[in-house]
């Protein structure tokens, strides 16, 4: 078999070794356009379970790691002279220069061919058995066969640059800071003992108002934006004691998320991100590649027919993708809203609400008991008593918990104004003299492209001066986006309805300062929601 890979990134590389390895009589050709020595970026990270997978199928991350890399525990969040350090995030970095060859080095030792310098097109490749388009976010090969593979894009609002410094974290680390301008935030890891990756991200208004949209993202690749770089030095001095950035075609973008409809087609077959993307405070692409690697050549030495191998190859490996684009769109969009949590939540919780934007506090628990264990002692230092069970006040409205019977009414109604169609909506029971024109009602959008109306929706019903806004429908991420609309920025306190969440779940929402009260349908579980057998809440 005679197998093309049109770009020599991780993903590509590493396909190549697992096939030739597998196979030596097959004839494995990787074409790169850049000289072997090139290198965009500055680190790469995988976690402990990812390096499993991958080790199993070749040694030589491994390996690299092993001798080169640096490996951590911990996740460290800085904010507002406070540090946070949550464990059992165990990781491991090496410099992208560093893995790049030694993936060459290993695909040459099997017999692979590197032709470096080559830039081709499909016409190029007819005498290829397969084609394996492994060019990146902004595939070539992708977009020639858009009609066929049905790519599809989502570009993120936040905005992001990415660095090194000769600073060393001790791990991964966040730090959070407010300048003039706006919030500015970095990821920051070690990818060697001399140098760290400093990866900044802020939302557009404040890279507007610093000026930070000047420099020209037209130029072809290789000059860096040296205004930002002396923005960020000075705004992160203290907290990098004062070492420089260093640039590598450092320039601001926004993130996209990317997918594919098919992965394939004939003979073309895309990996990586030519095929998707996942935000990078959550999937690592070099990570994803490779993992599409290992499935594309179980997928070969499975199939004799090359169309069989394909399909089994997407059916194998995408729903693992999907997987992670959906735990990173929570993620990304935290980025996008972050300055808010900065602003007004305490510093203790919004490193519990960070550390909980993909997963759950039970999540987070087992990986860091203690760390969950003091965030529930802070707020049981401010509250005097557990989560669920803290009484709530707004107004004259007082409730002994916060979980709380919510009531359908079987016909439409819309007692809030948010225009909830022709279903039945929650709507309250009567609680002391409370009665509906203590809620304001709002369904939450299927999408987050329809969020704009029900924003508007919120605002304009909470110049009635609501005791609570109840948000219900929707998706869980725009349930929650209303709700902190609602608790942070319109300044009235939130419930999210939803009898799926799980006491873990409705517990994360109340510390995270994402909600004040979960509520639940009469149609529910009780005891799912409170997790007790008593009442714990009370009824809306």
């Amino acid at each position: 078999m005679r197998i093309a890979i049109v770009g020599g990134g991780p993903g590509g590389l590493f396909l190549a070794t697992l096939v030739k390895a597998g196979d030596p009589a097959a004839e494995v050709t990787v074409f790169e356009r850049n000289r072997a020595d090139d290198t965009f970026g500055f680190g790469v990270v995988f976690s402990d379970a990812t390096l499993a997978g991958i080790h199993a199928a070749d040694p030589v991350v491994r390996d690299a790691l092993t001798e080169y890399g640096v490996h951590w525990d911990a996740i460290e969040v800085r904010l507002k002279g406070e540090r946070f350090r949550c464990g059992g995030m165990g990781m491991a970095a090496i410099a992208r220069k560093t893995l790049l060859a030694v993936l060459h080095e290993r695909a040459s030792s099997v017999g692979v061919t590197l032709r470096f310098q080559t830039e081709v097109e499909l016409e190029d490749l007819t005498g290829f058995d397969l084609v394996v388009a492994a060019d990146g976010a902004n595939s070539r090969i992708r977009e020639r066969l858009a009609a066929v593979l049905e790519p599809m894009v989502e570009t993120a609002a936040a905005k992001f640059i990415w660095f090194g410094t000769t600073y060393h974290f001790d791990g991964l680390t966040f730090v959070h800071e407010r300048s003039a301008d706006g919030v500015f935030a970095v990821h920051g890891y070690p990818i060697s003992p001399e140098v760290s990756t400093f990866i900044v991200e802020t939302d557009r208004e404040s890279w507007l108002r610093a000026g930070l949209d000047e420099f020209d993202v037209a130029q072809p690749p290789g000059p860096s934006d040296l205004k930002t770089k002396q923005y960020l030095e000075k705004l992160f001095a203290e907290q990098i004691e004062g070492h420089p950035l260093l640039v590598n075609n450092s320039r601001w973008a926004s993130f996209r998320t990317r997918r594919t409809g098919r992965w394939s087609a004939g003979n073309v077959v895309l990996l990586g991100d030519a095929v998707h993307t996942a935000h990078f405070s959550v999937g690592s692409g070099t990570k994803m590649a490779m993992e599409d690697a290992i499935a594309l050549a179980g997928a070969l030495a499975a199939h004799e027919d090359i169309p069989a191998a394909l399909a089994a190859y997407e059916e194998s490996a995408r729903p693992s993708v999907e997987k992670i684009q959906g735990s990173a769109r929570p993620s990304l969009s935290w980025w996008e809203h972050f300055g808010r949590y900065h602003d007004t939540l305490e510093p203790w919780q919004f490193a519990f609400h960070f550390l909980t934007r993909s997963i759950s506090g039970g999540k987070l628990a087992r990986r860091d008991p203690a760390f969950v264990a003091a965030t529930r002692a802070a707020w049981q230092a401010e509250h005097g008593s557990a989560p669920l069970e803290t009484p709530f006040r707004s107004g004259g409205l007082h409730l002994p918990g916060r979980v709380v019977d919510v009531h359908h009414s079987p016909t439409r109604s819309d007692p809030g104004g948010a225009g909830s169609g022709e279903r039945g909506v929650p709507r309250p029971a009567v609680v002391g003299e409370w009665s509906t024109s203590a809620v304001l009602w709002l369904e939450a959008p299927a999408t987050e492209h329809e969020l704009p109306g029900a924003l508007a929706s919120l605002h304009s019903g909470a110049l009635a001066g609501p005791a609570i806004v109840a948000v219900y429908g929707g998706s869980r991420l725009t349930r929650t986006l209303l709700a902190e609309e609602a608790r942070l920025v319109a300044g009235v306190p939130a419930m999210v309805v939803d009898d799926e969440l799980t006491p873990d779940d409705a517990e994360t929402l109340l510390l995270s300062g994402r909600a004040d009260l979960v509520g639940r349908t009469n149609g529910a579980d009780r005891s799912r929601v409170a997790g007790v057998s008593r009442s714990v809440g009370g009824s809306v």
